[in-house]
């Protein structure tokens, strides 16, 4: 593609990217911590701009005062210079240790004898290299910087609900795509080519764009992808799990492949109107199990499922691999927290192999719908 379509919103200025430094670091005051080590991928993201393949460790140190310092693999300094807002930066050669390079990093600039915060709930800083850590940086306390940055990144600022708003459009139009390649005697992969050929051709920037299955694996919500050729009579599910600059909206679909019975088309209806209503609970100050149990409570009690062992919906934003969904915040039976404006999630129920689900914002009227595609069985 080498045009932007016009519906792509601009990248992030500085000032954004400052002002949530400006909150962590009232954070790392509040808990005494004078060197932050961040090496999760979505944090180094969100406060620093940039994105590594993670082949081997890397990290950002953020002081109390002063620049930030990013220490990663020489391979990606232009990826550096290309998308951070950062310019201090340490780099090793692949047959450094990593480790002992951010350690060293960590000594020169005066914080061997600090109170370094880690992220132990990190995907990045394994056993073994927080062992590796303390064991180089022996006069260091190391504070325990868990859940904290993984909680200030619920409430989206205006020009991330953009890019939400931007990965639900291409939700829409992927799903669009699928169903009208959906027909008896196509393939699952042919469907699946165009699904994924209009995520990026709608500006997706991830390869791993959707999730779908067919006939009795429709029922399975998170199946890799098979070979069947669709038949009369197949329930044909899909999930556009689209990125757009790093941030995923999310949309359940299914479609019946011929008439639908009777019978599908009422449960269809059904469970599409239990989760409007879920929907409309979803207001700032209510509390996630109250929402829950609108779509928990309304599915059993329509006799569509015989139990609900799983969430109603989950955290949505910002999301790079290795985890395919963020579950800081679900929604279950005991959930005790509440909801905040401009949170956004991914809400769903499925029942009889048929699903649906919404990005969903949180606004004082009630959860607004980021994807726009028709509910209903096609």
């Amino acid at each position: 593609m080498t045009e932007q379509p016009p519906f792509f919103p601009p990248p992030f200025p500085v000032d954004e990217f400052r002002s949530r430094l400006a909150a962590l670091r009232t954070v790392m005051a509040e808990r005494h911590v004078d060197l932050l080590i961040v090496d999760q991928r979505e944090h180094m993201v969100y406060f620093g701009g940039f994105c590594f393949t993670a082949a081997m460790y890397h990290a950002l140190l953020i002081p109390l005062d002063g620049e930030p310092v990013a220490v990663f693999r020489a391979l990606d300094a232009p990826v550096f210079s290309e998308s951070s807002w950062l310019t201090n930066c340490v780099t090793f050669r692949d047959n450094e240790n990593p480790i002992k390079l951010v350690a060293e990093t960590i000594q020169v600039r005066g914080f061997s004898a600090s109170v370094l915060g880690i992220e132990r709930d990190s995907h990045f800083l394994t056993v073994n290299r927080a062992l590796e850590l303390e064991i180089l940086l022996p006069d260091a306390k190391f504070a325990d910087f868990s859940r904290i940055m993984w909680e200030m990144r619920q409430v989206k600022s205006p020009l991330e609900i953009a890019y939400l708003q931007t990965a639900a459009e291409i939700c829409d139009r992927m799903a669009e795509a699928a169903f009208e390649a959906a027909q008896p005697g196509v393939n699952e992969r042919e469907v699946f080519v165009a699904l994924t050929s209009e995520a990026w051709r709608c500006g997706a920037d991830n390869t791993s764009v959707a999730v779908m299955a067919s006939g009795s694996r429709s029922a399975t919500l998170h199946a890799s992808l098979g070979g069947r050729t669709l038949a009369e009579g197949d329930i044909l599910h899909v999930e556009p799990v689209p990125h757009f600059r790093g941030y995923t909206s999310r949309l359940m679909r299914p479609k019946s492949i011929g008439a639908p019975t009777d019978e599908q088309v009422r449960i269809a209806g059904t469970m599409i109107r239990i989760q409007d209503e879920q929907f409309r609970t979803m207001k700032p100050g209510a509390n996630a199990s109250d929402v829950d149990r609108v779509a928990r409570e309304g599915i059993l009690a329509a006799g569509l499922r015989d139990n609900y062992t799983s969430i109603t919906g989950y955290t949505l934003g910002l999301k790079i691999a290795p985890r395919l969904s963020d579950f800081t915040r679900v929604f279950l039976a005991d959930s005790e927290w509440r909801l905040e404006q401009n949170q956004v999630f991914h809400m769903y129920t499925w029942a009889h192999g048929m699903a649906f689900s919404e990005t969903i914002v949180v606004t004082p009227g009630g959860g607004k719908r980021l994807t726009k595609m028709d509910r209903r069985l096609f």
